[in-house]
Protein backbone atom coordinates (compact mmCIF):
# COMPACT_ATOMS: atom_id res chain seq x y z
CA UNK A 1 0.00 0.00 0.00
CA UNK A 2 1.36 3.40 -0.98
CA UNK A 3 0.37 6.29 1.25
CA UNK A 4 0.17 9.81 -0.15
CA UNK A 5 1.80 11.51 2.82
CA UNK A 6 1.52 14.95 1.22
CA UNK A 7 -2.23 14.59 0.82
CA UNK A 8 -2.62 13.58 4.45
CA UNK A 9 -0.51 16.51 5.63
CA UNK A 10 -2.43 18.98 3.46
CA UNK A 11 -5.74 17.59 4.65
CA UNK A 12 -4.82 18.42 8.23
CA UNK A 13 -3.77 22.02 7.65
CA UNK A 14 -5.48 23.40 4.55
CA UNK A 15 -8.40 24.89 6.47
CA UNK A 16 -5.95 26.78 8.65
CA UNK A 17 -4.20 27.99 5.51
CA UNK A 18 -7.53 29.42 4.36
CA UNK A 19 -7.97 31.12 7.72
CA UNK A 20 -4.43 32.48 7.47
CA UNK A 21 -5.05 33.97 4.04
CA UNK A 22 -8.32 35.52 5.18
CA UNK A 23 -6.63 37.00 8.25
CA UNK A 24 -4.64 39.21 5.87
CA UNK A 25 -7.59 40.43 3.81
CA UNK A 26 -11.06 39.40 2.66
CA UNK A 27 -10.85 37.35 -0.53
CA UNK A 28 -13.27 35.91 -3.05
CA UNK A 29 -13.27 32.21 -3.86
CA UNK A 30 -11.27 32.38 -7.07
CA UNK A 31 -8.55 34.44 -5.33
CA UNK A 32 -8.32 31.91 -2.54
CA UNK A 33 -8.20 28.97 -4.93
CA UNK A 34 -5.44 30.52 -7.03
CA UNK A 35 -3.27 31.04 -3.95
CA UNK A 36 -3.95 27.55 -2.60
CA UNK A 37 -3.46 25.77 -5.94
CA UNK A 38 -0.22 27.66 -6.57
CA UNK A 39 1.02 26.65 -3.11
CA UNK A 40 0.04 23.01 -3.77
CA UNK A 41 -2.47 22.95 -0.93
CA UNK A 42 -5.52 22.06 -3.07
CA UNK A 43 -5.82 20.47 -6.49
CA UNK A 44 -8.66 22.62 -7.82
CA UNK A 45 -11.29 25.19 -6.93
CA UNK A 46 -13.80 22.35 -6.61
CA UNK A 47 -12.37 21.38 -3.23
CA UNK A 48 -12.46 24.94 -1.90
CA UNK A 49 -16.19 25.69 -1.82
CA UNK A 50 -17.21 22.74 0.37
CA UNK A 51 -14.41 23.77 2.75
CA UNK A 52 -15.63 27.39 2.81
CA UNK A 53 -19.14 26.11 3.53
CA UNK A 54 -17.84 24.08 6.51
CA UNK A 55 -15.88 27.08 7.80
CA UNK A 56 -19.02 29.24 7.52
CA UNK A 57 -21.12 26.62 9.33
CA UNK A 58 -18.52 26.55 12.11
CA UNK A 59 -18.71 30.34 12.42
CA UNK A 60 -15.04 30.80 11.46
CA UNK A 61 -15.67 32.79 8.28
CA UNK A 62 -18.49 34.92 6.95
CA UNK A 63 -19.37 35.92 3.41
CA UNK A 64 -20.65 39.06 1.75
CA UNK A 65 -21.32 40.12 -1.83
CA UNK A 66 -19.45 42.98 -3.46
CA UNK A 67 -19.82 44.49 -6.91
CA UNK A 68 -16.92 43.96 -9.28
CA UNK A 69 -15.74 46.49 -11.84
CA UNK A 70 -14.70 43.64 -14.13
CA UNK A 71 -17.75 41.39 -14.04
CA UNK A 72 -20.50 39.97 -11.85
CA UNK A 73 -20.93 40.43 -8.11
CA UNK A 74 -18.32 38.47 -6.16
CA UNK A 75 -18.80 36.64 -2.88
CA UNK A 76 -16.01 37.64 -0.51
CA UNK A 77 -15.04 35.71 2.58
CA UNK A 78 -13.59 37.17 5.75
CA UNK A 79 -12.47 35.84 9.08
CA UNK A 80 -14.76 36.16 12.09
CA UNK A 81 -13.51 36.82 15.61
CA UNK A 82 -13.95 33.10 16.31
CA UNK A 83 -11.95 32.26 13.17
CA UNK A 84 -9.20 34.60 14.29
CA UNK A 85 -9.11 32.89 17.70
CA UNK A 86 -8.94 29.43 16.05
CA UNK A 87 -6.11 30.60 13.81
CA UNK A 88 -4.19 31.99 16.77
CA UNK A 89 -4.59 28.68 18.63
CA UNK A 90 -3.28 26.85 15.56
CA UNK A 91 -0.32 29.24 15.27
CA UNK A 92 0.62 28.67 18.91
CA UNK A 93 0.50 24.90 18.50
CA UNK A 94 1.99 24.60 15.00
CA UNK A 95 5.56 25.67 15.80
CA UNK A 96 6.12 23.26 18.68
CA UNK A 97 4.30 20.47 16.79
CA UNK A 98 6.40 20.94 13.63
CA UNK A 99 9.58 21.05 15.71
CA UNK A 100 8.65 17.81 17.48
CA UNK A 101 7.89 16.05 14.20
CA UNK A 102 11.20 17.29 12.80
CA UNK A 103 13.03 15.97 15.85
CA UNK A 104 11.37 12.58 15.48
CA UNK A 105 11.63 12.05 11.72
CA UNK A 106 14.39 14.44 10.62
CA UNK A 107 17.77 13.15 9.59
CA UNK A 108 20.60 13.45 12.05
CA UNK A 109 23.04 16.05 10.70
CA UNK A 110 26.03 14.58 12.56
Amino acid sequence: MTVDVGAQLRKGVVEFCVLGLLSREPMYGWQLSERLVKAGMIASIGTLYPMLSRLRNQGLVTAYDEASASGPVRKYYRLTAEGDAQLETFRLQWGPFAATVHDLVGKDDS
